[in-house]
């Protein structure tokens, strides 16, 4: 089993300008990327125009697949989960209309499996476990995965931040954001609590984000 770790992550303004509001996912390249795997917005935070602000986020390494709950675009809720770790796999099935993970078991080295034994198309989605959370906040969601295939994820927890109002929580991202982002961090690399200050150039308008 690999080390667990939680990265506790504060957001702050001050005097920002302008207001804004801070967007964070995990949509860091990999194969198929809006084709069959779309990334899920985890945290939106709004920061004013002038005065304080700030804003939290607590991550865990905690993996976990679930049967998402999908309405209007949105994921808000699961239907169940299993907690997995890397290079293990679980099977999705299905009776009397209630679905189950198996336990996990030994799968390819590097990846996240879950095999889809239901007899019918399903969604699936891998996230991580917040503690006291019953179910994970979703990560990256995979449609229309066909009976009998499996969802193979190299899920890495590569955050990034970008300045957009047209998401909200759970929203599933169908396509390329077209803002570019104003920071990337691998949270495996950071220290367990950072403060991170955003700052807009009045200039410019451009938004960056540097530690505190």
């Amino acid at each position: 089993m690999a080390h667990l770790f939680t990265r506790n992550l504060t957001f702050q303004s001050n005097d920002l300008g302008k207001e804004a509001s801070l967007m964070l996912t995990f949509d860091a390249n990999m194969d198929g990327l809006y084709e069959e795997s779309f990334p899920v917005v985890w945290k939106v935070a709004k920061f004013g125009k002038s005065g304080p602000y700030r804003a939290n986020a607590t991550y865990t390494s905690q993996l976990a697949f679930s049967k998402p709950q999908v309405v209007d675009g949105n994921i808000i809720d699961a239907e169940t989960c299993v907690k997995i770790n890397v290079g293990e796999k679980t099977f999705l099935t299905e009776a009397n209309e209630v679905y189950h993970f198996s336990p996990p078991a030994a799968g390819a080295s590097g990846t996240l499996q879950a095999v889809n034994n239901t007899g019918a198309i399903q969604d699936i989605a891998v996230g991580f476990m917040t503690k006291g959370d019953l179910m994970p906040k979703p990560a990256l969601y995979f449609t229309d995965v066909g009976d009998g295939s499996n969802v193979t994820a190299r899920f890495t927890p590569v955050l990034r931040a970008y300045i957009t109002s047209d998401y909200q929580e759970t929203a599933i991202i169908r396509g390329a954001i077209d803002t570019p982002a104003i920071w990337t961090q691998d949270l495996a690399a950071l220290s367990q609590s950072t403060t991170w200050t955003l700052a807009r150039d009045p200039a410019t308008g451009r938004y960056t984000m540097t530690q505190s």
